[in-house]
């Protein structure tokens, strides 16, 4: 009997306590939105079940838990609290990316730049609300839109919030078809909404190849703090451009990028313990991450309108409200919203400009911050 009854306070049924259960109805839905209503299921299917995983109770000093030295599991997260995951799905972003929309109307890189006001916007929110400087870095960045470089950036200036700030910004990202287009209709009118975008010039590939270095040069000398995620996001673009590496780029926005996708979202659900995640700051967190989301979207928006005061030739708004780096799910929503206006007008290319363009900046913030704070 004695045997019997240490066993079963050996069980997580016994150790599990209501945090737990909290975590494991999260892991829940995330799991649901995933895989019954196809929300970012490649980043939410990993993150969901990582949370139960990482919310199963256990005994301390087993060896078991993420925040245990020598487990498997700490050994996961080590690409994450490195920054080599991030990294890694930025070569297979950059291997996947075609710049052509973009060269073919560079103005569209505006948009993508002006989305990132959200990101300064809700850190100088964070300050107010009595966040540390770095603490607040991690959270604004959420703005972006860009779970990788969300992550990276809180693995360098506050690993105690990568939990919280991964969840709500992949949460987020998946969420852009209940965020963004209420944003949208709110922003602009149905004559913007009509507007069409004509089609973009003929760019040569010379210049596409030429593009991934000048963007090395500009950007990373820019912000030299960015270089460990466009470094790798241009270089996996050259490899897809130029022709001789076709292999090489195939892998790296295949295999590369998928095998580090399943290792990060599984390995941040897995640390969402609920001892460590359910704090006040992490629900602050989340509310500020919404906050950034929005005021992202509706800089690019409000930013485009602006443009419109002094071009001839009018860009249609919505595509202000790709300018964040959700890649491509706010794309996919601003075509959508522009087809509800015209079903014959097409947006989509254009919005991928500015999807693309939003990566990049959000990179660059990230590397500002990084190295202001550092």
């Amino acid at each position: 009997m004695d045997l019997l009854m240490q066993f079963l306070t050996n069980t997580g049924f016994y150790l599990a306590d209501y945090r737990h259960i909290i975590m494991f109805i999260a892991g829940a839905v995330f799991l649901y939105l995933g895989a019954a209503k196809n929300y970012e299921p490649l980043l939410l299917i990993p993150i969901g079940f990582g949370i139960l995983v990482g919310n199963v109770p256990f005994f301390k000093g087993l060896g078991l838990g993420i925040y245990e030295e020598n487990s498997v599991l700490s050994y996961l997260y080590f690409g994450v609290t490195t920054g080599c995951y991030p990294s890694i799905i930025f070569l297979g972003l950059g291997a996947m990316t075609d710049f052509t929309p973009l060269l073919a109307r560079p103005k569209l890189m505006l948009l993508g730049a002006a989305a990132q006001i959200g990101i300064f916007f809700t850190l100088i929110t964070a300050l107010v609300l009595g966040f540390l400087p770095k603490e607040a870095a991690s959270i604004a960045i959420i703005g972006g839109a860009d779970g990788p470089t969300s992550i990276f950036l809180t693995a360098k200036l506050a690993p105690h919030l990568i939990g919280p700030v991964a969840i709500a910004a992949y949460s987020y990202m998946a969420l852009i078809p209940v965020i963004q287009p209420p944003i949208m209709r709110l922003l602009t009118t149905r004559k913007e909404r009509l507007i069409r975008m004509p089609e973009g010039r003929a760019v040569p590939r010379k210049e596409l190849m030429i593009f991934p270095g000048v963007g090395v040069f500009l950007c990373c000398f820019l912000a030299p703090a960015s270089i460990p995620l466009l470094g790798t996001f241009f270089f996996g673009n050259f490899l897809k451009e130029c022709g001789a590496t076709e292999r090489l780029a195939k892998t790296a926005r295949t295999t590369i990028i998928d095998t580090a996708t399943i290792f990060l979202g599984f390995t941040v659900g897995a640390s969402t313990q609920g001892d460590v995640f359910l704090t006040a700051k992490s629900v602050g967190i989340f509310c500020l991450g919404a906050v950034a989301f929005s005021i992202a979207t509706a800089s690019g928006i409000l930013f485009a309108k602006i443009m419109n005061l002094f071009l001839k030739e009018k860009i249609n708004p919505l595509l202000g409200a790709a300018g964040v780096s959700a890649v491509p799910g706010s794309a996919r929503e601003v075509h959508l919203m522009g087809q509800k206006a015209d079903p014959s007008n097409y947006l989509l290319m254009d919005a991928m400009a500015c999807n693309s363009s939003g990566v990049i900046g959000s990179a660059i913030a990230a590397g500002v911050l990084w190295s202001f704070l550092i």
